[in-house]
């Protein structure tokens, strides 16, 4: 940390999230104290009683209620003495159906935050991180192409309010995401405040959750290919929504380091980008490393469809410029490791 000291307080929001939580594990690793927020308490407990318990019992993590983000002066005492916030409610799905309600969540959600954390924070709030997404940066620009930071999505919002309800759930998604992060920006560029923004933007997020699934169904929906493989489908049958990956440990280390490194993040997005995944990649790599679970992982045609490096061939003349958040970071999980991990916390599902 740049001035040395410990247990600063970071707020996060919507804590018991897949990314959010294994990122307030990676603040409260690395000597900060957090504040996280849900919308009910309760949802907070699998945290405190499993894996930050010890970090609760030091009063270094603790939790409060935020049951409507969208409400004015939602979170005007939640952010009171922090200094630094990891702004990361917001609706994650690709099924949704009506987009009012997730684009009224995604937009108002960063508004009222960004509203309190100006008006009551005080002086001691440093930086604001904004978790964004791809789905904020890739457009309809024709292949080949490479997308960077420099790029928005210039069709999502028109196509929900062309579609209304017939739109697609992943348009419904990438809409609410680049809604938000226009949002985030235009506050800055408008009241110009005294605190640092930054937006990590994260390809499909991959690797262990803090707490493993505790039903099939539970499983997320950014793992699914790894699940469907590792329970025994059919790697040709399995189905990859999205081909880029990041590691969640990786999202995490790119949330802290903007909070470390405040003035050279000021106003940047840095997408978060490390593979190429593949089901046949995934077969091949858990029947390797999991010998116990051989039998059940189809073994489909090893060695087919993807890289040994699981970087993108280049197939479907679309890349992703992953180069300005792997400088920061100096490396990324190598994809091999991501899979593995991640099916760990499935072994007790089959």
């Amino acid at each position: 940390m740049e001035d040395g000291s410990v247990h600063r307080l970071v707020l996060i929001s919507g804590v018991n999230g897949y990314i959010a939580a294994v990122t307030a594990k990676q603040f409260l690793d690395n000597g900060y104290s957090v504040r996280g927020t849900v919308r009910k308490l309760s949802s907070a407990q699998p945290l405190i009683e499993g894996p930050l318990k010890s970090h609760a019992q030091s009063g270094h993590f603790t939790v409060v209620e935020v049951p409507d983000i969208t409400v004015d002066g939602a979170f005007d005492e939640a952010v009171k003495g922090v200094t630094a916030i990891a702004h990361m409610a917001s609706p994650v799905s690709f099924n949704f159906t009506d987009p009012v309600p997730i684009l009224h969540a995604a937009i108002h959600g960063t508004k009222t935050l960004l509203t309190s954390a100006y008006t009551h924070a005080g002086p001691t709030l440093k930086t604001i991180v904004l978790i964004s997404s791809i789905a904020a940066i890739r457009n309809q620009t024709p292949a080949p192409y490479t997308f960077s930071e420099t790029d928005w999505n210039d069709y999502a919002e028109s196509e929900v309010q062309r579609l209304g309800t017939d739109t697609p759930g992943p348009v419904i998604y990438s809409a609410s995401k680049t809604a938000s992060e226009k949002a985030f920006w235009e506050f800055r560029d408008t009241v110009h405040p005294s605190f640092t923004m930054t937006a990590i933007n994260p390809v499909f997020v991959i690797g262990p959750p803090l707490i493993a699934p505790a039903t099939p169904a539970a499983v997320g929906e950014t793992v699914q290919s790894i699940w469907d493989v590792f329970r025994g489908a059919a790697p040709a049958a399995s189905p990859v929504v999205l081909s880029s990956t990041v590691d969640v440990r990786d999202v995490a280390r790119l949330m802290v380091y903007p909070v470390e490194h405040a003035q050279a993040t000021d106003g940047e997005r840095y997408i978060a980008s490390s593979a190429t995944q593949h089901p046949q990649a995934i077969a091949d790599i858990l029947r390797k490393a999991m010998p116990e679970a051989r039998g059940r992982i189809e073994e489909g045609t090893p060695g087919v469809g993807y890289r040994e490096d699981w970087q993108a061939d280049g197939k479907n003349g679309y890349a992703v410029d992953n180069r300005k958040a792997g400088r920061l970071l100096g490396g990324w999980i190598p994809f091999d490791e991501s899979v593995v991990d991640t099916a760990k916390s499935f072994v007790g599902l089959v």
